[in-house]
């Protein structure tokens, strides 16, 4: 059944008709064979609502909604233009200043499609224009491009964590616990922080390793442009910054939970688009002061409604808690009408709404072949696989690992998240595994998928944006290094689990 499901993928054909289609061909056959139930499929309806219905889930337009707004909104191309000038005149300067941006985009879009698109238009002529090594150059982008996938708040992170979440559930009650213990998406936020930075970290020192060792691949700017002022560096960092800290730290902190953190990145994305596209800073500013006096006045007052008879300083608070609720919704308000008459609503609007079905499509088409899968007994065969190991949990979770690796040459990461881990999971964390590093370690591994040739989904969307002069050898050769250090960091991230777990046990 599995490999019917991989063969059909590599078809071409859509992923959730691929699921549900073997889901239901070999149901029928296990049922003609009289080795499946067709009762268990009276799951199916609950499940769906339960998936649909997930507040949890909720995050992921929002998130896909924020990522696509900055994206739209050249935000981006005014980070990379900024940190480019500021360290475009060292060696290796401009890939350095890639790799930042992207780590930047990463916190504040998490969509990597858009992210490596986006400086593939951008600085891949700069650096080949400035005699960078084509592969290098192809390699850094793609790489830099990919942190989205793992450095939070992401949207693989979210889908992610809840199915973490549910597996952890399932090996609690299959080893006889009923005090169910649960693993939050902010947990798994916290989690992924550190190993995101440290793979940041190995990128930036690979780079300036190799521009030190080899001057030719990375030389600085044959014709470096003006110095950039304190003040240009403040304007492009500053507003991804505060929409990064206003977003995760709220998680982090314990304020909002992910779904309200994505409400707040997504306002927070379009008043910045509204911001970069007419120019106009009253509106940001509107907001963030609504929002610290709305914070003020619900620390140091109560604020809630009908009440019979309130004290006079509480009715104050009401009334000034009402003007910071309307100039919140005029800056609002002001937003979307610049991003309507600019044509960037519509089309962010569209684009959410076709990725939000086709996630939410697969989510659905995955419970179904997991409710096959199960009833027909792969679970338990799976089970006995992963026992028979030597090496304990540990044997258990490096061939998962290696399997994951290895799906990641042809299947996507949301294909992988739900479809793999519902099955494997539950029977990792019965062996008193930690679902935090474990689901950190299936994140750090799933970011080769999108960059493991020949079929690394980045490396098409690169491949799609460059010039003819640079070949798709040149792409595959560049990206050979960063899948290497993607590789080492999943090493240190599994020899040293502190580095997975020490944030969400200090925050949480």
């Amino acid at each position: 059944m599995f490999a019917t499901l991989c063969v059909g993928i590599l078809s071409g054909f859509p992923v959730v008709f691929i699921l549900t289609g073997s889901a239901l061909v070999f149901g029928a056959l296990g049922w003609a064979f009289g080795v499946f139930t067709p009762s268990l499929l009276g799951a199916l309806p609950q499940r769906v609502f339960g998936t649909m219905t997930s507040e949890v889930l909720v995050a992921i337009p929002l998130f896909v909604f924020m990522g696509i707004m900055l994206e739209r909104s050249k935000i981006a191309e005014d980070l990379l233009e900024t940190m480019g000038r500021l360290f475009g005149r060292l060696r290796g300067g401009l890939a350095i200043s890639v790799t930042v941006v992207g780590a930047l985009l990463a916190a504040s879009t998490g969509i990597v499609g858009a992210t490596v698109v986006t400086m593939g238009l951008m600085a891949l002529p700069a650096m080949l224009r400035n005699r960078y090594d084509a592969g290098f150059a192809c390699g850094t982008i793609c790489a830099a491009g990919t942190l989205g996938q793992i450095i939070p708040p992401s949207t693989v992170m979210v889908i992610l964590g809840e199915i973490i979440s549910a597996a952890y559930q399932q090996a609690q009650l299959a080893k006889g616990l009923f005090s169910i213990q649960t693993v939050s998406v902010g947990e798994l936020f916290a989690g992924s922080l550190l190993p995101g930075l440290l793979l940041v970290a190995l990128y930036i020192l690979y780079q300036a390793v190799t521009a030190w060792l080899r001057p030719a691949i990375a030389p600085a700017l044959v014709q470096p442009e003006g110095a950039v002022s304190r003040g240009e560096i403040l304007g492009a960092l500053v507003p991804p910054i505060v929409l990064v800290v206003a977003v995760l730290g709220s998680i982090l902190g314990g304020v909002a939970t992910p779904t309200e953190a994505a409400s707040v990145g997504a306002v927070g994305a379009t008043l910045l688009a509204a911001r970069r596209l007419a120019g106009a800073v009253w509106p940001a500013s509107l907001s963030l002061a609504s929002v610290l006096g709305l914070v003020v006045l619900a620390s140091l007052f109560d604020l809630r409604l009908g009440r019979s008879a309130p004290p006079l300083a509480d009715q104050a608070a009401i009334a000034a808690a009402a003007l910071c609720s309307a100039g919140l919704a005029v800056a609002i308000g002001h937003a979307l009408a610049v991003t309507a008459r600019a044509g960037v609503l519509a089309g962010v609007c569209r684009s959410t709404a076709t990725i939000t079905a086709m996630i939410f499509a697969m989510l659905i088409g995955a419970t179904l072949f997991a409710l096959v899968f199960r009833g027909l007994g792969g679970d338990d065969m799976v089970h006995a696989a992963l026992s028979a190991i030597p090496g304990g949990a540990a044997g258990a979770i490096a061939a998962v690992m290696a399997v994951i690796f290895a799906l990641g040459f042809f299947l996507d990461f949301v294909e992988i998240c739900i479809i793999v881990i519902p099955i494997v999971g539950p029977i990792i964390l019965q062996m008193d595994v930690d679902p935090i590093w474990f689901g950190v370690l299936v994140a750090v591994n799933l970011q080769t998928s999108f960059l493991t040739p020949p079929f690394g989904f980045s490396l098409f969307y690169l491949r799609g944006v460059a010039p003819e002069s640079v070949r798709t050898l040149d792409i595959y050769r560049g990206v050979a290094p960063f899948v290497a250090i993607q590789l080492v960091a999943l090493a240190i991230t599994a020899s040293f689990p502190e580095l997975a777990t020490a944030l969400p046990r200090a925050l949480f």
